[in-house]
């Protein structure tokens, strides 16, 4: 499997709980806060529901 970058580009306030929930499960806790998981289909999953709050690359 091939790996992901996932960047946190936006803040978390005012968004709901399932939203900061899944930004945690990524492990960004932080904006501008990078981390690079396997490119599976539970973590794309996980991205498409943050998808305007984080960027990624491969």
């Amino acid at each position: 499997m091939s790996k992901i970058k996932i960047t946190q580009v936006k803040s978390a306030i005012d968004r709901t709980n399932r939203q900061k929930a899944t930004l945690k499960a990524l492990g960004l806790n932080k904006v501008n806060q990078t981390v690079e998981h396997e490119e599976t289909p539970q973590i794309l999953g996980m991205v498409k529901k943050v998808e305007h709050l984080v960027k990624t690359t491969k």
